[in-house]
């Protein structure tokens, strides 16, 4: 099947151009003819910028994608072959004001993790779920490639509560395997990892470079530092004990006391998480809209999040294809990991095929990241739940079960604050 139509849902986002850029790098591989970007109407200026941006680069590479830019979400959705969904319900601006409220509460403030991402999860569940019912409509044999986060959780409530074919993509895989193959200076086809977890707490529990295995290499684990915590690396012993290698998360669960410290001092000194991203958007924009502009930023591809593109094209050219390559992907468990339901969404190898993907069963976990990954999945199903029902005792639970909330008593005062800044996204229902 040729002539594809792409439609990206939060087409308005910065990171929109270089989800355009692999498009045209890669367009003899995959023969996509049209992609409609979309987005809200608060969001029609930076979608005309990100549009036009897109357009000129097409144009510049002598490629005859056509970008169409549109507020019309159904028209972008009709008889699409893959629909991809980054949207951030609330922008930055309610991102901030929910980090700002953590840390006023003394907690851990972190985009898609913790008390941060649950109020993320709880804003954009709704919407994403009204999106798949357009797509169930007029586009049922479509796959969607959902990049927004919570990844793990949003897609795991698209899985349960709709009949769309939905595949979860991060860049955490992408991550590594870039990482890996420039730590031993190899081809990134040179490299083979296990992975498991989910989107925002993964591990690496195997790893083949040229056939040989590294897991346990030293040397591999002094190269790896956390880049979102450029101030804190993990104890080597504790790293080279651990029987697996952390995602760039890892750090807030096992040195949460040094982010919290961290975090603290700074809102003390009116800085918060996002405003590194928040300068950086601003920036991008500027670049963006310059008539002259026709190339990426340089250094762009170093962005937090940059690797998704990648994913996306390769997740996209294996189902194109029927290639059935296994690649790391937030999908359905179906006993792929024993201990967790059916229907949770973990991050694992996956054989990815047409019609559907499917997860690679890992025949043991080490009991250390199994208890973990239990206690987080139980969070993040809680959050599903809490998303869909609104139901206010479901939300405390979840926010009370993760590790950044120190108690039930706190969860719930955090939780009222949370609801009355929410209240034009999220109304809790009390039963």
């Amino acid at each position: 099947m040729n002539n594809l139509k792409v439609a990206i849902i939060g087409g308005g986002s910065s990171y929109t151009p270089q989800l355009i850029n692999e498009f045209i790098q890669q367009h003899e591989a995959l023969p996509v003819k049209k992609i409609y970007l979309v987005d809200i109407l608060a969001g029609r200026e930076r979608l005309s910028v990100t549009a036009s941006f897109a357009k000129r680069m097409a144009e510049q590479a002598d490629c005859d994608i056509e970008i169409i830019e549109t507020l019309d979400r159904r028209e972008a959705i009709k008889d699409a072959n893959y629909i991809i969904t980054q949207i951030r319900v609330g922008g930055l601006k309610m991102r901030r004001v929910d980090e700002a409220l953590c840390l006023k509460h003394g907690m851990i403030a972190e985009e898609t993790s913790g008390p941060v991402g649950f109020m993320k999860a709880l804003r954009t569940i709704p919407i994403l779920l009204d999106i798949c019912e357009d797509i169930e409509e007029l586009a049922p044999d479509a796959w969607l490639i959902n990049l927004t986060n919570p990844c793990s959780i949003v897609t795991e409530a698209i899985d349960n509560y709709t009949n769309v074919k939905v595949v979860g993509i991060n860049e955490g895989p992408t991550v590594f395997r870039n990482r890996f193959s420039k730590t031993y200076g190899v081809a990134k086809k040179d490299i083979s990892m296990q992975l498991i977890g989910t989107s925002q707490l993964l591990w690496v529990t195997e790893l083949y470079v040229q056939g040989k295995a590294k897991l346990t290499d030293a040397m591999l684990y002094k190269k790896l530092h956390m880049r979102n915590q450029k101030d804190i690396s993990m104890d080597p012993y504790f790293l080279q004990t651990f029987g697996a290698i952390g995602g760039e998360y890892q750090p807030y669960y096992y040195q949460a006391d040094q982010i919290l410290e961290q975090q603290l001092e700074a809102y003390k000194q009116g800085a918060l998480p996002s405003d590194f991203e928040q300068e950086e958007e601003k920036q991008l924009f500027s670049i963006y809209k310059h008539a002259k502009t026709i190339e990426l930023p340089k250094g762009i591809e170093k962005r937090r999040g940059a690797g998704c593109s990648e994913a996306v094209i390769q997740v996209m050219k294996t189902i194109h294809y029927d290639l059935k390559q296994v690649l790391a992907v937030n999908i359905r468990n179906n006993g792929a990991v024993e201990g967790l339901p059916d229907n949770v969404c973990i991050q694992v190898n996956s054989v990815v095929e047409r019609h559907r993907i499917t997860p690679v069963q890992i025949s043991e976990v080490l009991p250390h990241i199994r208890g973990l990954l239990q206690y987080i999945k139980a969070y993040e199903s809680l959050t599903v739940e809490a998303g869909t029902s609104r139901n206010i005792g479901v939300a405390i639970q979840a926010m009370a079960l993760h590790p950044f909330v120190p108690s039930a008593e706190t969860a719930h005062a955090l939780l009222q604050d949370m609801f009355i800044e929410n209240e034009a996204y999220f109304q809790p229902v009390i039963y």
